[in-house]
């Protein structure tokens, strides 16, 4: 072939820095969004966070203000300093450190001898929980061991996990150590007997067995049950496990209150509790028989160009060329930051007032009134891509009078409805209605998936049994056989 040069005109989508920018953003939750604007402000000189800040001019201060202001800052500086402090009008000599309060001194009034320096710091002084391997380990070292048990029993410790449970083989455990499983079993069986009880099994019978062996039970039909017919115990199967052990139905139903009183997760009195706060990006209201939409922008940096450096850039003489260079780039990066929050908000705003105009009924009356949406539908209303509306609704969440939703929440599949005339059902819906239906059911006679099915039948919804086993493991109700109560 021969080669030769060649013009042509075309079109292609090319991802300029700002779009790129901006679709970064439009993804990130708030408290992302939050580090990234402080990182900006950060490395960026030209920006600026005027959140609670206000100059003398902006707050209208008069000159004699201004001047006694000042003179407040000299005394602060002075006093800083650790120089005397004439105070006109007390005749007293005081200096910076004895306008604080020992808060060691004893309350006969005696002074402390000890200085700043030998008090703890502020974080020395806080709590914190006592974990399991915490509370297992001190019982470890309260134990009449020797150290090479101690050290196999430490191993022991950190291969137990959050429920109580050892997650370790003792053949690995010994390897690690240097012991056999054989010692290692040794100093198990030592752990086991430690508080909570029924820690340190290996599965849910041998905690179960712990526990019930603490209780004083060992050789009576619970521990019959828990060894040989917990499966038989978990279906039900009563009659069989009486005519195992020769004894009547109600001896059966007795052993299992036992069992049903014992701890399965040993270690859960001592998992993290900790509250996460969820901060909505948006707060809808009601305004005068309307839902108004409202940004939630507390919290978050208020940008604004630096005027100092804007007074730099628009100077001639004052800066050189590499200086200016450099101030010209961070100037077009600050605009840019600006620019892609201020996009950013827009599109929020747009997404969830489309959103609470096709949920408005549920706004109102609640989730028996969640209709099916997706996203297609939302990005036709609002004119933009599916693309951008799915980045608008991750990770953000809506304060609304039924509670603190994310966005995701109201995109939801649609069931069909016995008869052209009626409306499809969101899945949320059916699966609200599926929770009502169990939890009203008579727990000697639970309802079967296939009951369900006709149920929900009965009210118009058409629907599948496998649908209806699937709703029901997302909403984690056990089937109708683990369900049942017999007593």
């Amino acid at each position: 072939m021969k080669a030769r040069l060649d013009l042509r005109l075309t079109q292609k989508l090319v991802m300029t820095p700002q779009l790129q920018q901006a679709i970064k953003l439009l993804q990130l939750s708030r408290l992302e969004l939050n580090q990234v604007i402080n990182q900006e402000i950060l490395e960026n000189p030209i920006l600026e966070d005027s959140l609670g800040e206000a100059t003398d001019e902006e707050t209208g201060a008069s000159e004699g203000e201004i001047e006694k202001k000042e003179e407040r800052d000299e005394h602060a500086e002075t006093a800083d300093s650790g120089e005397p402090v004439s105070l006109e009008g007390d005749g007293l000599d005081l200096k910076w450190e004895e306008y604080y309060f020992d808060d060691d001194r004893e309350s006969s009034g005696g002074s402390s001898s000890s200085t700043q320096e030998e008090r703890p710091s502020y974080d020395q002084t806080l709590s914190k929980p006592i974990s399991l391997v915490d509370h297992l380990l001190w019982q470890l070292g309260l134990s009449a061991i020797t150290e090479k048990e101690r050290e196999i029993g430490t191993a022991i410790i950190g291969n137990i996990d959050d429920n109580g449970y050892l997650c370790s083989t003792l053949e690995e455990i010994g390897e690690t150590v240097g012991s056999t499983a054989l010692q290692a079993e040794k100093v198990l069986r030592i752990i086991q007997g430690f508080d909570p009880s029924g820690v340190g099994a290996r599965n849910l019978g041998e905690c179960l067995l712990i526990q019930i062996r603490q209780l004083g039970l060992g050789g009576s039909l619970v521990e019959g049950i828990i060894t040989s017919h917990l499966e038989d115990l978990e279906k039900k199967r009563y009659p069989q496990i009486a005519k195992t052990y020769n004894v009547g139905v109600d001896d059966v139903l007795r052993a299992a209150k036992v069992i049903e009183h014992l701890e399965p997760k040993p270690g859960r009195p001592f998992a993290s509790s900790d509250n996460l706060y969820i901060i909505p990006d948006v707060f809808v209201v009601k305004s005068e028989g309307k839902y108004v939409v409202l940004l939630n922008d507390d919290g978050l940096p208020k940008l604004r160009i630096s005027s100092f450096y804007r007074s730099l850039l628009r100077s001639k003489d004052k800066v050189s060329d590499h200086t200016r260079t450099y101030l010209e780039d961070k100037f077009r990066s600050a605009l840019w930051l600006v620019r892609s929050i201020e996009q950013r908000n827009r599109t929020i705003s747009l997404v969830a007032n489309s959103i609470v105009k096709f949920q408005q009924d549920f706004m109102e009356k609640g989730i028996s009134f969640l209709k099916p949406l997706i996203l297609k539908q939302v990005a036709d209303d609002i004119s933009m891509h599916e693309s951008t509306v799915s980045r608008v609704t991750t990770n953000k969440y809506m304060y609304t009078p039924q509670g603190i939703l994310e966005l995701k929440f109201f995109f939801n599949s649609s069931l069909p409805r016995m008869g052209n005339d009626q409306e499809s059902l969101s899945s949320i819906v059916v699966r609200e209605k599926i929770r009502k239906l169990v939890s009203d059911e008579d727990p000697r006679r639970p309802f079967r998936d296939q009951e369900i099915v006709e149920k929900l039948k009965a009210e118009g919804i058409e629907i599948a049994r496998r649908t209806v086993t699937k709703y029901r493991s997302w909403l984690k109700i056990p089937p109708a056989s683990r369900r049942k109560r017999v007593f």
